[in-house]
């Protein structure tokens, strides 16, 4: 029993030994990264100044949302009467939604319609396009490669608000103004979605998978549908909520383009309720304003939560030299 205890006390000191050995390893590391300047990410340090810094970049991107959420459960009276971040006298945010798509006969509901119709068609068809072009602008040589990549990268570098005009008087000579055309068509085109997809498809398809599956005998559409299509999935979500963003958000080209309520995105009509107090008689309904506001994040933050497994799934991609 003796020689059992011996052992027992031999072992548990050798542990207490590896334990301080490594404990101290870790504290060489810390200070050989901090002299360097850079971390080891898997003996991490903590960092106040950076948890503070990270800490107040969070409360700045989350104060609108906190800021939405509260004055949604304000009356118009109590919106007007109490402290931005505090609660009203009474909880009206059911009442608030009721309100909101019952005002004006129902038109919130319309305008969601109209973005959704816009997002769906617009952003979905933009994100195909990118796709399939950039695919094939990565893996397949043709004459004028390069100037169609220098074309590319010249659309990225000018901003959309430049071309708003000449775009609506193109669509005014083709009479597609004040009509969904002139919202879908201009959302067809991303230039940054193209040149991501190009970049990604580069890089995430391997040319000896494709070249492996020709040898088989399979199509250009059946390799790019059964084959490329998975390993793209990362590259696609982002190009999708890229351009599915870039849609709900357009405020300017519906502005200039739409005349006809019915027509409206939400941007241009939960504007048109905010300037409604300013205009001669008209009623203010800031409660409406932010309660419809908080309505419309929803769905992006739904398409975000949903689709961020594609990005996690991807994240580690090509990180590993084999």
């Amino acid at each position: 029993m003796s020689v059992l205890d011996a052992e027992g006390r031999r072992v548990r000191a050798a542990e207490r030994a590896r334990a301080r050995r490594v404990a101290a390893d870790e504290r060489a590391e810390r200070r050989r990264a901090a002299s360097s300047g850079f971390s080891n990410p898997s003996n991490p340090r903590r960092s106040v100044w950076l948890t503070l810094a990270c800490g107040v970049f969070a409360v700045y991107c989350l104060f609108p949302f906190a800021y939405l959420l509260v004055n949604a459960t304000k009356t118009q009276a109590d919106f007007t009467s109490t402290f931005g971040l505090g609660p009203g006298r009474s909880f009206a945010l059911w009442d608030n939604i009721r309100e909101v798509f019952s005002y004006q006969d129902g038109i919130f509901a319309r305008w969601l319609a109209n973005t959704l119709m816009y997002v769906v068609v617009g952003a979905g068809g933009a994100t195909l396009l990118a796709v399939m072009g950039g695919y094939a602008l990565a893996k397949f040589r043709f004459p004028g490669r390069k100037a169609v990549f220098a074309v590319v990268l010249g659309a990225i570098s000018v901003p959309g608000i430049a071309l708003a005009v000449p775009q609506f008087l193109l669509f005014a000579k083709l009479g597609l103004t004040n009509t969904p055309w002139a919202m879908i068509i201009p959302s067809l085109i991303s230039p940054f979605g193209l040149y991501l997809m190009w970049i990604f498809s580069d890089q995430a398809v391997p040319g000896e998978l494709l070249e492996a599956a020709r040898v088989d005998g399979a199509s250009e559409w059946r390799t790019f549908r059964t084959i490329s299509l998975p390993l793209l999935a990362p590259g696609i979500v982002t190009c999708a909520l890229f351009t599915i963003v870039a849609t709900w958000n357009n405020y300017f080209l519906p502005l200039i383009m739409l005349k006809d309520a019915d027509w409206y995105p939400l941007t241009i009509g939960l504007n048109q309720w905010k300037d409604q107090a300013s205009t001669a008689g008209g009623q203010a309904i800031q409660n409406l304003v932010i309660t419809g506001s908080l309505v419309t994040i929803i769905p992006l933050v739904i398409a975000f939560l949903l689709l961020q497994k594609y990005w996690q799934s991807g994240l580690a991609a090509g990180a590993v030299k084999e």
